[in-house]
């Protein structure tokens, strides 16, 4: 395991490295100025020449990403242009609420795959597997904007009985119980996709499992169908389903973006909106470099564990 973590961190690196590049070049395609954003529009040349000195914007590309690049390395991430503070602060502040939002549509999406595919392979009638095939491509078809209106509508307006948006005003920490009518919604809208994703593929695994000759050996020495699915077929499937987990969770930060603006959720996705509608540079930048990294990380860690869940499976022929 170790081996094959040290053999992935080159290829990692080199990921991250180049995505910074990437990055940082996009950003200087976006149309607008920061110096504009900061001056405003009535600023005049001389006054935006000034900023844009200031900021060293006026420099040559390859020195500004050196300079940049530089600072990351060294965990020093700057002042934001435009919405003003320290850059690790602000970080810092999203990462935590958009962890919260994340852990918990996570924890909502492997728990409604986990019922509704046991429930279709133990009780494989034509209603419920209608149902739940049904629930699981509506929730795929259905952007993550019309799912959160609908759920507002719903439980805030016409059912008043969860809050439409926004955060406790004491903290998340001061009444969890408040913090979870909070954290429902926009939780429960970016997890149906998630959970109806691992749902169609946990769902074949079992399948897949339930064809096999050990089962039938099983079935006719008496084993239930329930233990069946329960206690073997379940932990065989976990594997591949970890595998197919980690790809849905890098999904599921991505959808953490929309789902916070809908919900005025004030996480990392509202900061990355903010920075690039203020043209915010050093902010954007930070962000993208920090989703890169979470996803490759997320992979490095799926990877260890299906190598750890699946004994068969040998890493360049060591165990």
């Amino acid at each position: 395991m170790v081996r094959y973590l040290l053999r992935r961190l080159p290829s990692a690196l080199l990921v991250l490295f180049l995505s910074s590049i990437l990055i940082f070049l996009v950003m200087r395609l976006v149309p607008g100025d920061p110096a504009v954003a900061l001056a405003g529009p009535d600023a005049t040349p001389e006054s935006l020449a000034a900023i844009r000195h200031s900021l060293g914007l006026d420099e040559p590309l390859p020195r500004q990403y050196l300079s940049w690049i530089g600072h990351v390395l060294t965990f020093d991430l700057g002042r934001s242009y435009v919405l003003g503070g320290q850059i690790s602060e602000l970080v810092l502040s999203g990462l935590v609420d958009t962890a919260v939002l994340a852990g918990a549509a996570l924890l909502v999406a492997v728990t409604v795959a986990l019922v509704a595919s046991v429930a279709v392979v133990v009780w494989p009638t034509r209603l419920l597997t209608a149902s739940v095939g049904a629930a699981g491509t509506a929730a795929i078809a259905l952007p993550p904007f019309v799912t959160g209106v609908l759920l507002v509508l719903v439980f805030a307006v016409a059912v008043p009985v969860l809050p439409s948006g926004g955060v406790p005003p004491d903290g998340l920490l001061a009444a969890p119980d408040l913090t979870v009518q909070y954290l429902l919604l926009p939780a429960l809208c970016l997890a149906l996709p998630v959970a109806a994703a691992l749902t169609r593929f946990l769902t074949e695994a079992l399948r897949t499992e339930m064809a096999r000759p050990y089962v039938t050996t099983a079935r006719a020495v008496g084993v239930s169908r329930w233990q069946l699915v329960t206690r073997t077929a379940l932990r065989n499937a976990l594997p591949t389903t970890v595998t197919a987990l980690g790809l849905q969770t890098g999904q599921l930060l991505g959808g953490a973006v929309l789902v916070e603006a809908i919900f005025a959720w004030p996480g990392i996705g509202q900061l990355l909106q903010q920075g690039i509608g203020r043209r915010d540079y050093p902010v954007v930048q930070v962000l993208l470099l920090i989703s890169v990294a979470v996803f490759v990380t997320i992979q490095l860690v799926t990877d260890l564990v299906h190598a750890y869940l699946d004994p068969r499976i040998r890493i360049g022929g060591t165990s």
